[in-house]
């Protein structure tokens, strides 16, 4: 007998009792047979570092699995980039005062339910600071980027010398939001940095040293975790896997010592956590109190940074020779590697899933639904071996039943909803499972297409989930009706098919959608050759949102006010200014927080989404909504 068959197939019985897939369907329904390099690769890695974690974090998911909260009934929100929106008392970058404001106005003068915001999750503590919401250095906690400075209790106690030269770090930041430029996260977190220094120097206000207390005990060591990281990252760089080798383990004894040495620090990281959630807290509760049912949506990204607080702190349970990805698909022909190393699913295991209980707990804090993005991951996730391309990776399959408990057990312990971003590649039963349990799914307008192709008619599209335009990594509206998304993917080198070729499909897709506007009685043009009207393209088809089935209607603020730049471009880096684009028109001029409020497109993709039946009429505003006891 072949002794290298022998082999592959003992490596494959292996993989399969593993739960590693030998084969998968690709994209275009062909059956793709995994090569034996990879299942040895995989293998190796599972079977690589401690059977189990040693030091499990928070409490067990309890039993049952309770399914996640229902809706409050049909409701519709904004979606929004938070750091995008920016307003006349921000630093250049959007924040958490800013968010309140948002919130409080759509929902009283709108009839708004929710906010749907992207991850705020922590990033470097000194500068550089990575710009992507999805490449965190810790899922768990906040990035201070997010404060409003002025709105901490003890910046009213400062003497006015320490005001006024607060005052003075702001004023270019300001004035830099005024002039459109791109977001220079790096100026706006060494000037809020310095600032919230000076704030954090002087005594706590009356009683509130005992909540800041209370504050650290209940975090307890996750937080002591985030904040000893945090330290050592300011003196070491933000990799622990370049750190002095006694310091690469958070339960080290060295790393012991060197908490205390920098308890000053620790402190000072801690004190920005809590400043946090306190603000994070005040903006959601802003949002009830402005009539909102549901309030601030949070996003929880797939993962974090390899070298980032949470590899370092979960490193028992992570696996750090792979990295999480997704298979060749339509738009990402060659793959797509997100450089985040995976959950162990036997070492999550035997830590009781206390790791993952305890991040999807926080993130559900202080809001009234949480978005996973790649909601899948909890059933498979596709792993990519170090130095392999993403195209040479493999499925690994997790505990679905468990996993998804855990996140509707901490949704219902919430009352707050579960949104699962199941977009992409998505295995049969998947859906159907986290439906089942309360799970809403996100459907797009640009991906919902019938079996002949064509765009879906309203009433066939899914009940349980957010129905929105598009997405943070799809170019906004005004984009598709100019046909500026074909000429910018173009420039950078971005098609994998040639020019005009590319150009006369994406021209037949507007054509298609303006016939489906039509077919609803929702066009705003005359004749079909004609490219809409971006203005009132965009409000037509928040119309037709409006006449599906979907229980929330996600609509995009960087839509609304005619945004033409993408927020992110997968497949670029240094290429694009990735996460950096500040919000604004059609000509790149900046609107503010202030402006929503007269803006003609705000006005008319809000009536779309929120008028009987999805009419579009012009500009007009809908009626505002009286809050109402909830």
């Amino acid at each position: 007998m072949d002794h290298d068959r022998v082999s592959s197939d003992h490596l494959r019985r292996r993989a399969h009792e593993c739960g590693v897939a030998t084969t998968y369907w690709d994209w275009l329904g062909r059956k793709v047979d995994v090569a034996d390099e990879t299942l040895a690769a995989v293998l190796a890695a599972l079977d690589a570092g401690p059977p189990q974690a040693s030091s499990p974090l928070g409490p067990e998911p309890g039993p049952g699995h309770p399914a996640a909260p229902a809706p409050p009934g049909r409701s519709w929100g904004f979606t929004v980039q938070l750091y995008s929106l920016r307003s006349r008392r921000s630093w250049g970058h959007g924040d958490l005062g800013d968010l309140a404001g948002l919130a409080a106005w759509s929902g009283r003068e709108l009839g708004a339910d929710f906010v749907l915001i992207n991850p705020l999750h922590a990033a470097e503590p000194a500068p550089p600071v990575s710009p992507s919401p999805y490449l965190p250095m810790s899922r768990r906690f906040i990035s201070p980027l997010y404060l409003r400075v002025e709105d901490i209790p003890e910046y009213a106690l400062l003497p006015g010398g320490q005001q006024r030269r607060i005052e003075d770090l702001a004023a270019p930041l300001r004035a830099a939001s005024l002039g459109g430029g791109l977001i220079d996260r790096d100026a706006v977190w060494r000037a809020k940095r310095a600032a919230l220094e000076i704030i954090h120097s002087q005594p706590l206000a009356p009683g509130r040293r005992a909540a800041f207390e209370r504050f650290r005990a209940h975090e307890g060591q996750p937080l002591d975790d985030w904040t000893t990281w945090c330290a050592l990252a300011e003196i070491h760089g933000p990799d622990w896997r370049e750190w002095p080798r006694p310091l690469r383990s958070p339960r080290s004894a060295a790393l012991a010592g060197e908490r205390g040495r920098l308890a000053g620090r620790v402190s000072f990281h801690a004190w920005l956590q809590w400043m946090a959630g306190e603000q994070r807290a005040a903006a959601h509760a802003a949002a009830r109190a402005a009539g909102m049912r549901i309030g601030v949506v949070a996003d929880l990204a797939v993962g974090a940074h390899p070298g980032g607080a949470d590899a370092w702190a979960y490193a028992d349970v992570l696996v750090p020779q792979v990295s999480v990805g997704a298979p060749p698909d339509e738009f990402n022909q060659r793959g797509q590697d997100w450089t985040q190393p995976p959950w162990h699913p036997g070492r999550l295991a035997a830590a009781g899933y206390r790791p993952l209980a305890g991040l999807v707990r926080a993130a559900f804090g202080h809001a009234g639904g949480l978005r996973v993005d790649h909601v899948m991951g909890l059933f498979r996730l596709w792993w990519v071996p170090a130095g392999m391309s993403p195209d040479r990776g493999t499925y690994v399959r997790y505990p679905h039943e468990t996993m998804v408990g855990v996140l509707t057990g901490e949704a219902a312990r919430a009352g707050a909803l579960a949104i699962g971003e199941d977009l992409g590649t998505v295995e049969d039963g998947v859906r159907e499972y986290l439906g089942a349990r309360g799970v809403l799914g996100t459907s797009m307008l640009w991906f919902e297409r019938g079996p002949d192709g064509r765009p879906r008619p309203p009433g066939q599209w899914r009940h349980d989930c957010l129905a929105t335009v598009g997405t943070h990594d799809v170019p906004p509206v005004a984009a598709f009706a100019t046909g500026e998304q074909v000429t910018l993917r173009a420039g950078l080198g971005l098609l994998a098919r040639d020019l005009e070729e590319e150009r006369a499909a994406a021209d037949e897709a507007l054509l298609a959608w303006q016939d489906a506007l039509a077919r609803e009685g929702l066009a705003t043009v005359g004749a079909r050759s004609t490219r809409p009207d971006p203005a009132g393209f965009t409000a037509a088809l928040y119309g037709y949102l409006a006449r599906t089935p979907a229980a929330l209607v996600g609509a995009s603020l960087a839509d609304a006010v005619g945004e033409r730049r993408p927020q992110n471009l997968p497949g670029t880096t240094t290429q694009y200014p990735n996460w950096c684009i500040p919000l604004g028109d059609g000509d790149g001029r900046p609107v503010l927080l202030e402006d929503l409020a007269g803006h003609p497109g705000v006005r008319a993709v809000a009536a779309a989404v929120s008028w009987p039946g999805g009419r579009v009429p012009g500009s007009a505003a809908p009626a505002p909504r009286s809050p109402g006891p909830r």
